[in-house]
């Protein structure tokens, strides 16, 4: 039970309790080792071929360096869910994607509550990381737990003393995991805690501490850090979809872009944001969560939605601009062949969820050009079952017509000045990133 916070927090530390994280991804999987340098952590996932590859030492999303698993000494990965019944604390790190009608599918997240529900017990907290829409926690998950495990949720006070054999508490922690950022892991950025009684906040704060070096904030309740978390990603978005639109002007003007943010960045209060591709698992899909709510009480959300429609667009933007490019040059024809550089949707990380990337390939073949795409961190497997594409690794030179470098992988910035060589004669080269060299380009975002 939750009388005494210090005394859960001990039990813990002295492996008289277990904690469970619940999907080892890019959040889960980072969670899992560091929980487990401290307490008796389970690392569940239902992938039985990624939990294989984890034992195994093989993580393809290379956010956790060898060191720190080694470290874990206490934790165990499995797909089998009977290690859960031991459990005390859950930790919910599933994903939340949007369907092709760009609304939320919680069926992940539904399910990870189906899941605990079969071995929840009075007493035992469940704690959300996946990034939903305010209230969803409480209206969509409680519920499924409090079906299936025949227990009641407690919210609002903590209970009276002798009176919590019936009942199961919830916390909410949002994720800010950024992949392929090494500066800034898990350890090392702020967290936002809270819980469903005042007890259990605290609980899930002191939690948090003893892994979080940057420290926690807490959140007055579950929807204010629920609400926190999905306006995090929505404002840069808007700002994203800012210089998006102002890219596709200046263009229209014959101004470079990059440019303009330059001379406007000497102000010191100005934003650094760049146009590009916005995918990912956040920018690109978090906002119709929060938009997605907002029209079911019966509020419409321009601005947020105008954003959205902007970085929605770039893809075929892009390709548009490539294809110009290729007319001016003369090398425009059916079948002219076009390398990708990059496919992930963002710099040195292998994550192509939500990848933008996909939308300027696609807008590229329906002008009947042959396109090739190489990127040295995605795995060929993946590009083969997510999207069907035959990575090509190396690419050959002198046959293209035309090269974007669409992800700013490290790997092409240490040789821009070798891009060219992909190019057949009279062949362009379009950054996308605009972070080559403004000499080496024919044209850029």
């Amino acid at each position: 039970m939750l009388s005494d916070i210090t005394t859960r927090l001990s039990e813990l530390q002295a492996g008289q309790t277990k904690l469970a994280v619940i999907g080892l991804g890019y959040v889960g999987f980072p969670l899992a080792v560091h929980f487990g340098q401290h307490f008796q952590t389970i690392g569940y996932d239902s992938n039985t071929k990624r939990v294989d590859q984890l034992n195994h030492g093989v993580d393809f999303t290379h956010e956790i360096e060898s060191d720190q698993i080694e470290k874990a000494d206490k934790l165990v990965l499995t797909s089998d869910p009977e290690y859960l019944s031991d459990c005390q604390v859950y930790i919910v790190a599933v994903p939340t994607p949007i369907d092709q009608a760009k609304r939320p599918d919680l069926e992940p997240l539904l399910s990870a509550s189906r899941l605990i529900a079969a071995y929840l017990k009075p007493g035992d907290v469940v704690i959300f990381e996946s990034t939903v829409y305010p209230g969803a926690t409480e209206e969509d998950c409680v519920p499924v737990l409090e079906q299936g495990s025949g227990l009641v949720y407690q919210q609002g006070s903590d209970p009276p003393p002798g009176e919590t054999d019936h009942l199961f508490y919830c916390g909410y922690s949002p994720e800010r995991i950024n992949p392929g950022d090494r500066e800034h892991g898990l350890t090392d950025i702020l967290k936002v805690t809270s819980g469903s009684t005042p007890q259990v906040a605290d609980f899930v704060d002191q939690l948090y501490l003893e892994i979080i070096r940057a420290g926690t904030f807490r959140a007055q309740s579950i929807r204010i850090a629920e609400a926190a978390k999905v306006i995090e990603n929505i404002q840069r978005d808007l700002n994203i979809a800012l210089v998006n639109e102002l890219a596709i002007l200046f263009n229209r003007m014959d101004i470079d872009t990059a440019s303009v943010l330059a001379a406007a960045g000497s102000k010191w209060n100005f934003l650094p944001f760049k146009p590009g591709l916005v995918g990912g698992h956040c920018i690109g899909v978090d906002p119709y969560y929060l938009t997605y709510k907002a029209q079911s009480i019966g509020f419409h959300p321009e601005v947020i939605l105008a954003g959205r429609r902007v970085n929605d667009g770039m893809g075929i933007f892009v390709a548009g601009e490539l294809i110009k490019l290729m007319a001016r040059a003369g090398v425009y024809r059916p079948q002219a062949r076009v390398l990708v550089l990059g496919l992930s949707f963002k710099e040195n990380c292998p994550d192509l969820r939500n990848t933008r990337v996909i939308d300027v390939i696609r807008e590229l073949e329906s002008f009947n050009l042959e396109v090739d795409v190489h990127d040295p961190w995605v795995s060929h497997d993946e590009a083969r079952e997510v999207h069907g594409l035959e990575l090509v690794d190396p690419a050959p030179e002198g046959a293209y017509d035309g090269v974007i470098m669409a992800v700013a992988h490290q790997q092409f910035l240490d040789r821009q000045n070798d891009l060219k060589r992909y190019l057949a004669p009279g062949g362009v080269l379009y950054d996308v990133r605009s972070v080559l060299a403004r000499d080496l380009v024919d044209g850029r975002l």
